[in-house]
């Protein structure tokens, strides 16, 4: 499994840092992004893949930093035509990811609308299994504490290496379960532990989750601009003593 992370920022335009996305990478085939904010596409042709190389998309809620560019890249499978998509694509999310991506059609039509069979919208929860095995890995999910429909994520292959992302969120217990074990933990963590605001974590809290789910690694992810400026890095140390590391853009991890 290798994972890459293509934006490690939030909504606020920066040159360094695009909104938030992560490629994982199972095999020779299977290509997972979880979260697609403004920047993604560009950030993934500068690592080398094309949207065309993508089988599955999985949303952890709807805000724009994390699924803006689903339009442009469901647009931009159709040129020249669709053909070049030899699979189906999943698109993967939480309640209500029907509704939104209908809304979204009824918005752009014919424009985003692929043909029958090119993608495949899965809805996880409420009355929904929160969990699904593809021939390479397997994918399980739970509500955290932000939006309605937001979801943390567990990526684990099929000879157990996993990692987990948090997705944004305020702590929850749903994190220390995704992440359970987990090789690598990219976790949220939105603001110095002196600028808390709701929704999110700071680098001591998702330094607690990562200790709680006893995760091998943590990376700090979704970074305001004032995360730049403190030591977020010896912040998370005071909650968790495992490796962490200060996310950014096309970095990558190699878990065996």
């Amino acid at each position: 499994m290798k994972v890459t992370i293509l934006g490690s920022g939030t909504c606020v335009p920066r040159l360094a840092r695009s909104s938030c996305s992560v490629l994982v990478e199972i095999g020779t085939r299977t290509k997972i992004l979880l979260d697609l904010g403004p920047g993604t596409m560009r950030r993934l042709l500068h690592y080398g893949v094309t949207i065309f190389d993508l089988s599955h998309i999985f949303l952890s809620h709807f805000h724009p930093d994390h699924s803006a560019e689903l339009v442009p890249l469901l647009f931009a499978t159709k040129y020249p035509d669709q053909s070049r998509r030899q699979r189906p694509l999943h698109l993967i999310g939480g309640p209500g990811l029907a509704a939104f991506f209908e809304a979204l059609c009824g918005v752009h039509g014919n424009w985003i609308v692929l043909p029958d069979g090119v993608l495949n919208v899965q809805e996880l929860g409420p009355s929904s299994s929160m969990e699904l095995a593809f021939d390479t890995f397997s994918l399980t999910a739970r509500p955290v504490s932000h939006r309605p429909e937001s979801l943390a994520v567990r990526l684990q292959s099929r000879n157990g290496i996993a990692m987990a992302y948090s997705g944004d969120t305020d702590p929850c217990s749903a994190l220390a379960e995704v992440a359970h074990l987990a090789d690598l933990f990219i976790c949220e963590s939105a603001m110095p532990d002196d600028s808390k605001v709701p929704g999110h974590l700071t680098p001591s809290l998702a330094g607690q989750a990562a200790a709680q789910a006893q995760a091998r690694r943590l990376v700090l992810t979704h970074l305001y601009p004032p995360c730049d400026e403190v030591d977020i890095a010896k912040q998370a140390a005071r909650t968790y003593k495992g490796p962490v590391i200060v996310a950014e853009d096309l970095m990558s991890f190699v878990l065996r």
